[in-house]
């Protein structure tokens, strides 16, 4: 009989364990990464100089991706923060260049599973861009703003995979820029006189893959060690345009490293009837 029942209980406790699991909402379960990378960078700005520049670059990314309500639970969101300086000369290297973006995207993707190990990811994304070059040897024209803001295609395959009892996961990704809006002067066009003679008509343009052949590709792999997990990944980032008679292109190389982690979003309600021994805050 004591058996019986010591039986019944454990059945009882894994069965209450397994209720709170299934109880959690997968809306809130956030994975979270931060990453940081070096590599090389080409950078080309025709307002500035028609030499292309040459260098190393230094990336900062946040990424979170997270299950929404939509479409019963199969629709993701991702948001991206991404920060880079760079360092670059020109080919006689008698001039050099700094330059900066930060970038910050949104994207909703559809997840189409395969199986327990693979899937793929389609869906809309957004971003905004804000940055500059700024030439150490012009005089006249000695930066080059760059603010523009793109809705994109995007695409994403993940694969799960087990070394050992470790599970692995590989991911690629690319967006692709569709339409949006971008900041050009005009050639030759001081921002004296745009900001100060009041010259700034026809500085908002329009743009398509034909005047902006942009593309960001990333391949990540997410290793688990002990009980943390790193993220190893490669970017590519492409940023080109043909505006106003100038021509531009920043390619970035980068590999990048970082942490992975899986947080549980609480609830403010639940939070407030926390006790107060569990709140660092």
């Amino acid at each position: 009989m004591r058996k019986v029942l010591l039986i019944l209980g454990f059945l009882a406790f894994f069965s209450r364990g397994y209720a709170q699991i299934d109880s959690l909402e997968a809306n809130r379960l956030v994975t979270t990464a931060n990453s940081i990378g070096v590599g090389g960078v080409n950078i080309l700005d025709t307002y500035l100089s028609p030499l292309e520049y040459k260098g190393t670059e230094v990336r900062f990314m946040n990424e979170k991706m997270h299950l929404t309500k939509f479409f019963s639970g199969h629709v993701s969101a991702q948001r991206i923060f991404q920060a880079n300086v760079s360092y670059s000369k020109n080919p006689t290297e008698d001039n050099s260049a700094f330059s900066g973006l930060v970038n910050w995207s949104y994207a909703l993707h559809y997840q189409f599973k395969v199986n327990d190990h693979l899937k793929f990811l389609v869906g809309p994304a957004a971003d905004m861009n804000l940055g500059f070059i700024y030439n150490l040897n012009n005089g006249n024209n000695p930066a080059s703003a760059k603010l523009y803001a793109n809705l994109s295609a995007s695409g994403m395959a993940i694969y799960k995979f087990y070394l050992g009892n470790r599970l692995f996961t590989a991911r690629y990704q690319a967006n692709i820029p569709l339409v949006g809006l971008m900041f050009a002067p005009h050639y030759g066009e001081s921002y004296y006189e745009i900001f100060t003679l009041g010259h700034n008509s026809h500085l908002v343009h329009f743009t398509t893959p034909y005047t902006q052949p942009s593309f960001r590709q990333m391949v990540s792999l997410d290793i688990p060690i002990s009980r943390i997990k790193i993220r190893a990944s490669y970017v590519f980032d492409m940023q080109q345009s043909h505006i106003n008679s100038i021509k531009a292109h920043t390619w970035s190389n980068i590999f990048m490293i970082g942490f992975v982690k899986d947080l549980y979003v609480l609830k403010p309600s639940v939070h407030q009837r926390l006790s107060e021994r569990l709140k660092a805050y």
